[in-house]
């Protein structure tokens, strides 16, 4: 791993974050280098919390790599260039139940020291230790139009992961 990306500091990312999760979305990947799954996403954020730089991703329990998230106590979350778009879009549209996503064509897996998933053609990776979850609760919103986002019902559960590393991609 250290020989195709470099250790940064969450505070010398460069990216806005904005546009990284939002518009160019990220592939949220836990698991084991021999059982994982990974999805696309275009929620979630980055910030401080509890003194910690953390990184909180959002998943739906329908989801194929909810239980890999919930059995496993890091997640990584992966950026890559838009010449991977069609891989994202891939990894958003079928299921890990559908496909198997470790034999997904065009992505390399790659084993972080800590034992974590990611790709070699990723620019950039925020390696994550869960540190807290909760879900979604409906009773709580205050902009009632986001209850549209949910006709079934199927509120995300959130995942707090302190970001343990950052892997920025070598040029």
């Amino acid at each position: 791993m250290e020989e195709k990306f470099s250790i940064i500091k969450p505070e010398a990312i460069e990216d806005n974050l904005f546009k990284l999760i939002g518009t160019d979305w990220m592939l949220i990947c836990a698991g084991k280098p021999d059982n994982y799954n990974m999805m696309t996403a275009s929620w979630g954020f980055a910030g401080v919390l509890w003194r910690k730089p953390v990184a909180v991703a959002f998943i739906r329990p329908q989801r194929h790599t909810f239980g890999f998230m919930e059995n496993n106590p890091y997640y990584s979350l992966s950026f890559f260039g838009e010449e991977h778009r069609d891989i994202l879009n891939l990894c958003g549209s079928v299921s890990g139940r559908d496909l198997n996503k470790m034999d997904v064509d065009d992505l390399t897996p790659m084993e972080t020291p800590l034992g974590n998933i990611t790709f070699e053609e990723a620019r950039l990776v925020l390696e994550c230790r869960k540190i807290y979850y909760d879900d979604i609760k409906p009773e709580l919103f205050q902009a009632f139009e986001i209850e549209k986002i949910y006709p079934k019902k199927d509120y995300h559960r959130f995942y707090i992961g302190e970001i343990v590393n950052v892997w920025k991609k070598i040029a």
